[in-house]
């Protein structure tokens, strides 16, 4: 992960939030939408247990010690069994806390539909990039995508074929920007992304990217064409500019696009 990613989740939470950022970023979208598949292989108790002991090393070597404590007693003891069990009890409600305390901080900066940034979450990390890339003299592109005609297809298929809509459209969004990238839901049908630039060339070739990537997602649902308007800004270190500013600068030029899609689409109906 490039040292400006690392600084940049750095100010905003702590390295267990990138664990759970990286494991859920793999596993997204639409599948979000069915919430009730478990794996019934393991129960809950034991689910947590694994997670939090596989990175946790805090909560590892507790347990560890409690069952060294276990061993000093007296195996044949009624006590010795009941205050072990009593241990271990104590160390999964740690676990859960801690799990309780870890999601919380989440969902303060996770959309819950697409599970890409929230709008908090993109202004932090997004302003913080900028003071990284404005010290190492690197340029960024900010995009700013809004879905068209999610209006007509809440009216027409119901909102939830429009949440669909916007998973799919998250899910091309990150199949086509680079891991470094800040990658957020702003709310509504608004997407934004904050991207390293590699060269001039990069602005027509993420486009080109996304257009692919929109057009398998579209191969996929038949009754509609999945479409975005994206407008984009570049971020020049040598010059002092907002995060809001860019962020005008982007709305604008995706205004601009977003009005050619609506009269091409007016001149097909």
């Amino acid at each position: 992960m490039p040292e400006a990613r690392t600084q940049s989740r750095g100010f905003v939470e702590e390295n267990c939030f990138t664990k759970f950022d990286s494991v859920n970023r793999s596993n997204r979208r639409v599948l979000v939408m069915d919430r009730q598949r478990m794996n019934s292989r393991k129960s809950l108790d034991e689910g947590l247990t694994s997670a939090f002991l596989s990175h946790d090393k805090g909560l590892a070597l507790i347990l560890q010690e409690v069952d060294e404590i276990s061993k000093t007693l007296k195996l044949n003891s009624p006590d010795a069994q009941i205050l072990k069990e009593a241990l271990h009890r104590t160390v999964l409600c740690a676990i859960k806390q801690s799990a309780a305390d870890r999601e919380f901080r989440s969902l303060a900066l996770i959309d819950d539909l697409t599970l890409l940034y929230n709008r908090r979450a993109f202004y932090a990390l997004s302003t913080q990039q900028l003071r990284v890339m404005r010290r190492k003299g690197q340029g960024l592109l900010l995009f700013f995508a809004d879905v068209d005609h999610l209006k007509n297809i809440n009216d027409t298929y119901g909102h939830r074929e429009g949440d669909l809509a916007l998973a799919r459209a998250a899910n091309a969004l990150e199949r086509t920007f680079r891991s470094s990238d800040i990658l957020a839901r702003l709310g509504g049908d608004e997407f934004a992304v904050l991207a390293l630039e590699a060269s001039c060339q990069d602005q027509d070739m993420i486009l080109r990217r996304l257009e692919g990537q929109l057009q398998k997602a579209s191969a996929e649902e038949h009754r509609y064409k999945l479409s975005l308007s994206v407008g984009v800004a570049r971020f020049d270190p040598k010059h002092s500019v907002s995060l809001l500013d860019l962020l005008a600068r982007a709305d604008q030029a995706m205004y601009e696009q977003k009005s050619t899609h609506a009269k091409m689409w007016m001149s097909r109906t």
